[in-house]
């Protein structure tokens, strides 16, 4: 038996039930009527600008598949590509295992467009790379400004190694820029090798990846009740906090260790409210998207069957 094989997804269920064990700590008292409340309070304009901004986030999203293709000089039309993108996050991030879950769909996709498995493993890692150095910029350019968010979490203020922190992620933004000018040599893992962007395309990373972030953020952020916001600014260092730790849970979707760690950030605030945000970011950003992926996917695989039997 290869114990391998389920130790991420035992980590990941094992994160979800300790978390909804937090969760219910947390939020001992508070009633589904109270979070009814919280929900129906949100006026009008926060959900309007909360779905714009998720309609944002989800366009950035796509262009990540469009910079990894540009980079491979792979010509794929521009509707299969923002479809094939969106799919794949909108299931990815319901799923969990971002990275190997979106392998398999764009290799499923991505193979009738006559790309190899080598075109998409470099796909999927540049898109990988993108995230993760969008993540390490914003991250770094927020504690380098508002070092003191590292306080919501620790309890005690560490403002100069916060600060640190993040000069240490903008310089390993500027190194893979620096690489990226030098054509250093490629990373290679037996016979697959992946080259360092031009600067054009690192120009787009740099660009496209951060409004993920920013626009997945604003999300939560519309979405919070005015009383005790703290500004879109903090928001947005308690979203990367709580997504980052989402992540490496493993948890499907990040279900409970997304709220627990968000609410920790925010806990001045009324819980209620925070919570009712949670649930509109849960909407947004995930619940819909999954349910136009999955028609997206049934009449994908619909199409390949009618071209089979042809």
């Amino acid at each position: 038996m290869n114990w391998r094989r389920y130790f991420w997804p035992v980590v990941g269920v094992a994160a979800v039930v300790f978390s909804l064990w937090l969760l219910l700590h947390e939020l001992r008292g508070i009633s589904l009527d109270d979070v009814w409340d919280g929900i129906v309070a949100i006026p009008a304009r926060g959900w309007v600008l909360a779905a714009l901004s998720s309609v944002i986030a989800y366009a950035s999203l796509a262009g990540y598949d469009h910079i990894a293709l540009l980079h491979i000089g792979k010509k794929v039309s521009w509707l299969f590509v923002t479809l094939c993108s969106f799919t794949t996050y909108a299931l990815s991030h319901n799923i969990g295992g971002s990275v190997f879950s979106g392998a398999v769909i764009r290799y499923r996709a991505y193979g009738t467009r006559g790309l190899t498995g080598q075109d998409v493993g470099i796909l999927v890692a540049i898109c990988w790379i993108t995230f993760v150095l969008s993540t390490v910029l914003v991250s770094g350019i927020v504690l380098v400004l508002a070092p003191e968010i590292v306080d919501r979490f620790s309890g005690t203020p560490h403002h100069r190694l916060s600060q640190a922190a993040g000069l240490a992620m903008l310089l390993v933004v500027a190194a893979y820029v620096f690489g990226s000018w030098l054509h250093l040599r490629p990373l290679k893992i037996g016979r697959f090798q992946v080259h360092y962007p031009a600067l054009p395309i690192v120009a787009r990373q740099l660009l496209i990846g951060p409004i993920e972030l920013l626009a997945a953020a604003a999300i939560i952020f519309f979405a919070l009740p005015e009383a005790g916001n703290p500004g879109y600014f903090v928001v947005l260092g308690v979203f990367l906090m709580s997504f980052s730790v989402a992540q490496i849970s493993h948890a499907p979707g990040g279900l409970g260790v997304f709220e627990v760690v968000f609410l920790t950030g925010l806990s001045h605030m009324d819980p209620v409210g925070v919570l009712a945000a949670l649930l509109v970011f849960r909407l947004f950003y995930l619940i819909i998207p999954l349910v136009m992926a999955l028609g997206v996917v049934l009449y994908f695989e619909h199409s390949q069957l009618g071209r089979r039997e042809n």
